[in-house]
């Protein structure tokens, strides 16, 4: 089980648009792989009007994501003018799956975040983000929070954050590293290492609105803001609009994934 911490409680939104489609997915259960881990509704960029310009783009941005929520990415974003969207699937997560996530991502911010503008909301499998700002291309320092484990590791600290800190150097450079079959860094990496005789699994991911430095950069500094909730953990992740990491002491990533290192 997990606990959470500094995690922002806000208020956020969404409309009833080709809604009767998407609310058939919204109520399946979901397994302990897609699990809803928190939102955000932001209450001060306030809420939209029926009719209004943000309440017509808003559902034409609901509408497309849906309909491309299913390329291999798992990848879409939109930027503008007092408008910004971003639906980012773990790297594991794309097709169908990409899809049922966004459109239970969809329905829930519609219960969660009636009407208010800029909203966000994690998942398991991916994130949906609404802002009225252009915010696509940059850090998010704002929207943030870690969940850990509640069973402690124990043992000695100080060893476990060595390796730790090395394991998540190791995934960052892979993350951020473009191999000789792409152009660009997939922002994304799972791998396992060792650690008192036990095998910890991890996965570091950006959205990839941002660029591979600013990867590095956002995971650099949440991996130390949230240094008290990772320390001594049998699992813990920290997330953002921008990045994420995970690690657990079990397997959570599908096996089908190609780029895994290995740390001995």
């Amino acid at each position: 089980m997990y606990s959470s911490s500094s995690v922002s409680k806000c208020v956020i939104l969404i409309h009833v648009f080709a809604m009767q489609l998407l609310l058939i997915n919204s109520e399946l259960p979901l397994n302990t792989t897609n699990a809803y881990l928190n939102h955000k509704c932001v209450v001060s960029q306030g809420k939209y009007k029926p009719g209004s310009k943000y309440e017509k783009q808003l559902k034409l941005t609901i509408k497309n994501f849906y309909s491309s929520s299913e390329n291999k990415e798992g990848l879409d974003l939109l930027g503008g003018d007092g408008f910004s969207a971003i639906l980012q699937c773990r790297g594991d997560s794309y097709g169908r799956k990409c899809r049922d996530c966004y459109a239970t991502a969809v329905a829930a911010l519609h219960r969660k975040c009636p009407w208010y503008k800029a909203k966000i909301i994690w998942y398991d499998q991916c994130l949906l983000s609404f802002d009225t700002k252009y915010s696509t291309g940059m850090i998010d320092y704002d929207n943030n929070f870690c969940m850990s484990n509640a069973k402690k590791l124990g043992g000695d600290k100080l060893s476990f954050m060595r390796t730790w800190n090395t394991f998540m150097d190791n995934l960052m450079a892979l993350a951020t590293h473009a191999d000789n079959d792409t152009t660009y860094p997939p922002l994304y990496s799972v791998g396992k290492t060792r650690f008192n005789g036990d095998t910890m699994y991890g996965m570091v991911q950006c959205t990839k609105d941002i660029p591979p430095k600013a990867c590095k950069e956002c995971l650099v500094f949440y991996s130390i803001h949230f240094q008290d909730c990772l320390n001594d953990k049998r699992g813990a992740r920290f997330m953002s609009r921008s990045c994420t990491f995970r690690f657990e002491f079990y397997p959570f990533i599908a096996k089908q994934v190609r780029n895994i290192l290995r740390v001995k």
